[in-house]
């Protein structure tokens, strides 16, 4: 079976913007594009669900302080 590269955007998105990655298996990809963030040491939020009827991760970079503290929603 061939493997999809998926390419996560998160150097070219603000913080607290969001991005959709449509998925069969919305769980690996989840894991996938957290783990891509935590190498760029980035605060990251996945959340599962349906887009346009598409099953997939919602993928959502969290705002950071100068400190380097989340800040409250």
């Amino acid at each position: 079976m061939k493997k999809l590269k998926i390419s996560y955007p998160w150097d070219k998105i603000a913080e607290g913007e969001s991005f959709f990655v449509p998925a069969v298996d919305p769980a690996k990809v989840k894991h996938e594009g957290l783990v891509a963030a935590l190498h760029l040491r980035i605060k990251a939020t996945a959340k599962l669900g349906l887009y346009n009827g598409k099953h997939g991760v919602l993928f959502t970079k969290r705002l950071v302080t100068h400190r380097g503290k989340l800040k409250q929603s």
